[in-house]
């Protein structure tokens, strides 16, 4: 299973070390990820994977009540989703 998780909000500390470790907690790897300050609002986007087949609402509705607790938006997007769109 592979995903995209992007995060946005304003910027504040603990933020990449926050979702990093929630990401752990839902059993999920980061294989690559990217981040930036863009004005006063942080952006990140990270491809993350299982060796198991994950619920994706479920991910979801955890990850966006953690986004919460961090004042940030987070969304994760299964990544067949990209390989369908860029295959039609």
């Amino acid at each position: 299973m592979k995903a995209i998780v992007t995060v946005v909000g304003e910027d504040s500390k603990g933020i990449v070390a926050g979702v990093a470790g929630k990401l752990a907690e839902l059993d999920l790897n980061i294989d690559d990820i990217s981040q930036t300050v863009l004005d006063e609002y942080f952006t990140m986007t990270a491809v993350v994977s299982s060796s198991e087949k994950k619920d994706f609402s479920f991910l979801r509705s955890k990850l966006e009540a953690f986004g919460v607790t961090l004042n940030v938006k987070i969304n994760i997007q299964s990544v067949a989703i990209f390989d369908a769109m860029y295959n039609i």
